[in-house]
């Protein structure tokens, strides 16, 4: 290309390339670049003459390090840089762009394209040595980014990306399936009108997606199947309406969905299964709206606010070493009668041994009490006679002391009955002394033996009186021993 070929702009674009000098074609730094399709030819440049100066078209000068830096410009025609080897950083901020630029396969030393106005972006595998910038960029249509290597980081805050449209309107916005980046993906109050892809991808520091609104009602908004990240995923605010699906992830940091607002009513909102997450956050959230499937996680502190779950969750192998915030457990018990599978004996399990983490004995026995009551109710009617028995006398051993209630009860009721009357002796003149506390604690307890039982014999009502103590007391006796048993075996 001559460079007597070249408009104004272009040569303005030309000289200042070697030099590494920008050029800002905006009148007033407010420029936006949405107004782009109305600029003339003082702004106007051609992807062609562009792509002619990053392929060497545009001899360099000796001692300066050239680069491509445009503020406020139209770029007309295709920017084709597919599979280019391009050692310049290249810088077109605020540009207004008539058509999609492609860098498929292209490895570039630096790509910025922030607050500037796209039809699309179509750099599958590429690999840029040191970042991606795409903030604030207003893209219409899909960012293909999947396969790409970014050795430092992406930036997408604030961007606002689709909706997709026409041929394209059932591909996914913005896809960064499969891409590796070396640091952090930067993506606060990025606006996302479909479904954002992380499937696959490989981050070696924290994605941040604090303020962003994933907007896919009824579908997938955050497909992130298999996603590793080096330490956390920040969605502070974040407002997700469809399914935000981290299934397989694996996160060392923290799952922070603080203040985030989960809707996706008619299927699930949130689904974390078979992960291996180190702290999972819904903290101040309102509740989610949608089913929650959390199975076979593994998650070392879970903070939630029992009034976060839905009506429905999914919970089935999940592990937690703890929780928070510690709340009694009466609290907690209630989520764990939503389980879409029904009662399931390790869900209580599980909560108990976090409260035993805790130092919470006492919730944890409220929690292993719950658990046999609600356990009852599966049984047959003998089986749950039974344990109807056990849970009214000593609460299934969690309850000591209402035994001891029962048995003081029952001790006071025949002392005083037969304080007033006293049986006959069965051999006058060889009876000791009767005594109606003793002899009533003969009667209810089968294994201890003061004599007064064998030596006297009620009779009328006190004769049934007898019965019935003997009764409770045998009773007492089994649901107590069967109590401990079971303490023993969780020891």
């Amino acid at each position: 290309m001559e460079i007597n070929d070249l408009t104004p702009a272009e040569r303005r674009v030309w000289e200042a390339f070697p030099r590494g000098d920008g050029v800002d074609f905006r009148a007033a730094p407010e420029d936006s670049s949405v107004d782009g399709a109305d600029w003339g030819p003082d702004r106007t440049l051609r992807a062609e003459v562009l792509r002619a100066i990053l392929l060497g078209a545009c001899p360099v000068v000796q001692g300066r390090v050239p680069g491509l830096k445009v503020k406020g410009a139209k770029i007309v025609g295709k920017l084709d840089l597919r599979y280019a080897v391009i050692d310049h950083p290249i810088r077109l901020r605020d540009c207004w762009f008539e058509r999609k630029p492609l860098v498929y396969g292209a490895q570039l030393r630096a790509l910025v394209l922030g607050y500037s106005t796209l039809p699309g972006l179509t750099a599958s595998t590429l690999r840029v040595e040191v970042v991606l910038r795409l903030s604030h960029c207003r893209i219409a249509g899909p960012v293909r980014l999947q396969g790409a290597k970014i050795a430092g980081g992406l930036f997408l805050h604030g961007a606002v990306i689709g909706p997709t449209a026409g041929e394209e309107a059932d591909e996914p916005p913005l896809q960064l399936n499969h891409v590796e980046v070396d640091t952090d993906i930067i993506a606060n109050d990025l606006t996302v009108h479909g479904q954002l892809r992380l499937n696959g991808a490989t981050v070696g520091g924290q994605i941040q997606l604090d303020g962003a609104q994933l907007l896919a009602p009824g579908r997938i908004a955050l497909h992130a199947e298999n996603l590793t990240v080096g330490t956390d995923l920040r969605a502070h605010r974040m407002k997700a309406r469809g399914m935000v699906n981290l299934t397989g992830s694996r996160i060392p940091g923290q799952v922070n969905l603080t203040r985030s607002d989960l809707a996706n009513p008619d299927g699930t909102a949130l689904r974390a299964s078979s992960c291996a997450i180190g702290e999972l956050w819904l903290r101040r959230c309102d509740p989610v709206r949608g089913d929650v499937n959390l199975r076979r996680s593994t998650v070392d502190l879970l903070h939630i606010d029992p009034r976060v779950w839905p009506e429905r969750i999914a919970i089935d192998g999940l592990t937690y070493r703890t929780l928070a915030p510690h709340l009694p457990a009466e609290q907690r018990l209630p989520a764990l009668e939503r389980e879409e599978s029904g009662y399931l004996t390790y869900a209580y399990e599980q909560l108990a041994a976090a409260y035993r983490t805790a130092g919470d004995e006492a919730a944890a026995r409220t929690v292993q009490l719950a658990k046999l009551r609600r356990h009852r109710h599966t049984l047959p009617r003998a089986a749950r006679a039974w344990g109807l028995l056990q849970d009214a006398t000593v609460g299934y051993g969690f309850r000591p002391l209402r035994a001891a209630g029962w048995l003081t009860a029952l001790l006071m009721t025949g002392s005083i009955a037969y304080g007033i009357d006293p049986p006959r002796a069965l051999k006058a003149g060889e009876a000791p002394d009767f005594n109606a506390v003793f002899y009533t604690i003969d009667l209810m307890v089968p294994i201890v033996s003061f004599g007064q039982e064998a030596a006297f014999a009620p009779g009328g009502w006190h004769q049934w009186l007898s019965y019935m103590l003997i009764v409770t007391g045998w009773i007492l006796a089994t649901t107590t021993a069967a109590g401990v048993s079971r303490s023993l075996q969780r020891q």
